[in-house]
C-alpha cells in the first residue's frame, strides 16, 4: 500500500521508474531476438512467440516446423532444422469468428509470428521462415479435431500454405509390437495383426493413446526423423473437404448438423 501511495503522490519519478522497467524489458527482449538475427526476414522486424523453440539454420529451405499438440515434442527436434511450436489445447473454431477474433486469439497470433509471412491479403510468401509446416497431434479424436482446425485455418486464412505444398499431417504410430528382442512400429490393425502372425501370439502389444506415452527418442525415430517418418502432404481438396464437414458441424447452421448426425450416428463407438 506504501508503494501504491508514493506511485499516486510522486508522478514524476513514477514515470521515469515506468520508463526503466519498459526499457529493461525491451532490452531482455533484443538480447533474446540476436539468438536467431540471422532469421529475420529483410524487410521486417521478426517477433516470435515465447513458446517457440526455434531451429538454427538461417535459410527457409530444409528447415520445417511441427505444430504440435501439447509438450511432447519438446525435446525431439533436430534443432539445426527442426522447430517445435506447442499448442495449448484447441485452437479458435473459425468457421464462425471473424478475424479481428482469429488475430487475437493467442494460440493462432502465435502461430503467424512464428511462420512470418503474414495472412489474407497481407500473405508474403518470401517472408515464410520453414520449408515445410507439420502438423502433430495424438492419433484420437481430440487430435483429428485440432488436426481439422487447423487445416481449415489454413484454408480460410493462409491458403496458399496449400496450394503451394508447404502443409503436412504427421502420422505417429499407434502401437508397438515386441516379441523377444524384436520390435516394430505399426500404423494399423492389419500390421499388428502381421507382426503376431510371424512371430506367435505372445507378442505384447502397445498401444499408443497420445504423443505423450512416447519417449522423445521413440517419437524422433518414428515420426520426426526424415529418414523414417511417414508424412501426408495437405492438398487444397483435403482442407476444402475439412473446411466443409468443420463448417457443417460447428457453423450457425443448425440443419445440415442434425442431417449429419442423424446418417451418421450409427456409425459412432460410444463406450458404455
Amino acid at each position: 500500500d506504501s508503494f501504491d501511495h508514493w506511485l499516486s503522490s510522486d508522478t514524476e519519478n513514477a514515470a521515469a521508474l515506468i520508463d526503466y522497467v519498459i526499457a529493461r524489458s525491451e532490452f531482455r527482449r533484443k538480447k533474446k531476438e540476436e539468438k536467431i538475427q540471422s532469421r529475420k526476414t529483410p524487410t521486417k522486424r521478426l517477433r516470435l512467440p515465447g513458446k517457440l523453440a526455434d531451429c538454427s539454420k538461417a535459410a527457409a529451405n530444409d528447415t520445417e516446423i511441427f505444430i504440435v499438440e501439447g509438450d511432447s515434442a519438446g525435446g525431439s527436434a533436430k534443432r539445426m532444422t527442426q522447430a517445435i511450436l506447442p499448442l495449448r489445447g484447441k485452437i479458435l473454431n473459425v468457421a464462425s469468428a471473424s478475424l479481428d477474433k482469429i488475430t487475437q486469439n493467442q494460440e493462432i497470433k502465435d502461430m503467424i509470428e512464428a511462420l512470418g509471412c503474414g495472412i489474407k491479403d497481407n500473405y508474403k510468401e518470401e517472408n515464410l521462415r520453414y520449408e515445410k509446416i507439420i502438423i502433430m497431434t495424438d492419433a484420437d479424436v481430440d487430435g483429428s479435431h485440432i488436426a481439422t482446425l487447423l487445416m481449415t485455418f489454413f484454408f480460410r486464412r493462409m491458403r496458399p500454405i496449400i496450394e503451394n505444398g508447404y502443409l503436412y499431417l504427421a502420422t505417429p504410430p499407434l502401437y508397438k509390437c515386441s516379441r523377444g528382442k524384436v520390435e516394430e512400429y505399426c500404423w494399423t490393425d492389419q500390421q499388428v495383426q502381421q507382426f503376431i502372425m510371424r512371430h506367435g501370439d505372445k507378442t505384447k502389444v502397445q498401444r499408443y493413446k497420445g504423443l505423450g506415452e512416447m519417449s522423445a527418442e521413440e517419437l524422433r525415430d518414428t515420426t520426426m526423423s526424415p529418414e523414417h517418418r511417414m508424412l501426408k502432404q495437405v492438398n487444397i481438396s483435403d482442407a476444402a473437404e475439412a473446411d466443409r464437414i468443420f463448417s457443417m458441424l460447428m457453423g450457425e447452421d443448425v440443419a445440415p448438423r442434425r442431417d449429419f448426425i442423424e446418417q451418421n450416428a450409427n456409425y459412432a463407438n460410444i463406450d458404455a
